[in-house]
């Protein structure tokens, strides 16, 4: 009798750690739907074409996975809505060998053989799928027209009219925006957390919020995630509580304070006796850097230096129209209340400068590279010809010259990037490009040439600075740029929101990443409080330093 209880009980005992075992909780059951139904939106033979409208087979689908409470019950579900989509037929063209170079450090789809989640069954179907995968025109994706190529999003659904409290509209903005950058961002391996990871954590997030702030900040936090210094959210009049107002001056946080470097608008700064130099540790009684820490996962950027030079929204931007702060000025600490203002109400044109290019000692040329036309440029060589050294200063530059100016610093044509783009026929798979070339074979100007950049270089910047960076006898000094280097994907997210990512992967043609690492810089110059407070231009003088030795 006893035998006879102690054997039921050992039944009973490992029919619940079994149970125990195959149970899945409510946010694997939703990250793994959303992988499934991207998958299958990009993979999908017929999905891809377009036959179905795939938001609302995600809503048909979502009420069934919510009621499944182990990896079995998910799997058949799945396989079940799977086998509704008609035949996948055999790929012949999947298997084709071509002469093309890829790059599959995006390509990830180790999901499908998760073991928690799902079954040995649906496992094979979704491998299947993969090998015979759609291809030719996409629904959903096609590359932009023209050169370089990259992915261009299309027949989505905006939902002009969505309200934050509809619950499936939320996942659906979850899911469709992690599944676009699971397939077609090129520096997803890059990123500081795992993509899946990401969704994991902000399910819970978009599943529930508390409130339409705490829904914007969720959206903003899965953007910001992609450690992308092009990837934001806008207009930003939609996250007042991130900063509608803003501070008319630009700062640098540096260990524990927030540096001003320069003024957006120097009447309105000087309304509150700014300066540049000002010393600002405290706002609203918080120390500068723990604020920094605590708002990092809201700040945009490819690395930390850029995290920095964009802390501005977060910091000292609100949604009132002062803040608290406490300033040291010329060595006198004081609590200060500072205005803020609407960016409408601020003149960014009121300090910039109009010079383009100097002289420096009679023997140093000085080009802000960003001001001058093409067509300036035969001038501007000319008249720096005879000098021992030309200063391009890339920083706050948008020009897109660097071609030209190239043609007399180099004595040969040389590559100077090779970029990545996507294969859409097998989503997640990126394609190397040739490499691309600069230069010229006859060196028009011999003597020393120095680069100037710093954290505020991006995008079009920094593809300057590697354009230049061929010629014969060139420097980079300065600080670590912004690491968003290639062209922008735009599209919009549900609701209607503008969003945007790099959209191609740029590199050195030795394979080394622009994206998040920034150009090479032969000599660092990192920023000093001192230097700020006296109106120092740190870079531009380790330059002249450097020309002279």
């Amino acid at each position: 009798m006893k035998r006879a209880i102690l054997f039921l009980l050992m039944l009973i005992f490992a029919g619940k750690m079994n149970f125990a075992q195959d149970s899945i909780t409510e946010t694997e059951r939703l990250s793994a739907t959303a992988k499934v139904w991207g998958f299958l939106k990009y993979y999908h033979p017929i999905v891809a074409s377009g036959k179905f409208d795939w938001d609302q087979e995600l809503f048909r689908i979502l009420p069934k996975v919510k009621k499944a409470q182990s990896k079995e019950s998910l799997s058949e579900i799945l396989l079940d809505w799977i086998e509704e989509l008609g035949p996948v037929k055999h790929c012949k063209k999947c298997d084709s060998k071509n002469n093309l170079k890829f790059f599959d450090r995006n390509l990830d789809l180790s999901w499908i053989q998760n073991k928690q989640l799902f079954t040995s069954e649906l496992t094979d179907k979704l491998k299947f799928i993969e090998n015979n995968r759609h291809q030719g025109e996409k629904h959903y994706v096609d590359y932009y027209k023209g050169e370089p190529k990259m992915a261009y999003f299309r027949n989505e659904i905006e939902y002009p009219n969505f309200d934050w409290q509809n619950e499936e509209l939320r996942l659906l903005c979850l899911f469709r925006y992690w599944n676009m950058v699971a397939y077609f961002f090129p520096a997803k391996y890059q990123m500081e957390k795992n993509w899946s990871n990401v969704l994991d954590g902000l399910i819970p997030k978009f599943y529930n919020p508390k409130s339409k702030d705490e829904y914007h900040q969720a959206l903003v936090e899965l953007v910001v995630s992609l450690d992308d210094s092009h990837a934001l959210i806008y207009p930003n009049s939609e996250f007042c509580n991130f900063g509608c107002y803003i501070v008319p001056f630009e700062f640098i946080v540096i260990d524990d304070s927030a540096i001003i470097t320069r003024f957006y608008d120097r009447e309105l700064a000087e309304l509150d006796d700014l300066k540049i130099g000002d010393i600002i540790t405290n706002v609203d009684g918080q120390n500068i850097y723990q604020n920094f820490e605590a708002n990092e996962k809201y700040i945009h950027g490819s690395n930390i230096s850029r995290k920095k030079l964009n802390a501005g929204y977060y910091l000292l931007n609100g949604s009132t129209p002062s803040v608290n702060v406490q300033i040291t000025s010329k060595g006198k600490t004081s609590s200060k209340t500072l205005k803020r203002y609407l960016y409408k109400d601020i003149n960014f044109k009121i300090n910039e400068q109009t010079e383009k290019y100097r002289s420096i000692n009679d023997s140093i040329g000085y080009i802000d590279i960003g001001k001058v036309e093409t067509n300036e440029v035969p001038k501007v060589m000319e008249a720096f010809e005879d000098t021992k050294a030309i200063i391009f200063d890339i920083r706050r530059s948008k020009g897109s010259t660097p071609y030209y100016f190239a043609n007399y610093i180099s004595s040969q044509k040389k590559d100077f990037y090779k970029a990545i783009y996507p294969d859409l026929n097998y989503p997640g798979r990126y394609i190397w490009s040739e490499d691309h070339q600069s230069g010229n074979n006859q060196l028009k100007y011999t003597g020393k040439v120095i680069l100037l950049v710093d954290e505020s270089c991006q995008s079009q910047m920094e593809f300057t600075a590697m354009c230049l960076q061929i010629g014969d006898n060139v420097t980079t000094i300065g600080r670590q740029t912004s690491g968003a280097n290639g062209n922008v994907i735009r599209f919009k997210m549900v609701g209607g929101l503008q969003t945007q990512m790099t959209g191609i992967g740029i590199f050195y043609p030795n394979g080394q990443e622009a994206q998040r690492n920034g150009v090479k810089i032969d000599i660092e110059v990192n920023p000093s409080p001192e230097a700020i407070i006296d109106g120092r231009d740190e870079i531009l003088e380790r330059a002249i330093e450097y020309i002279n030795e």
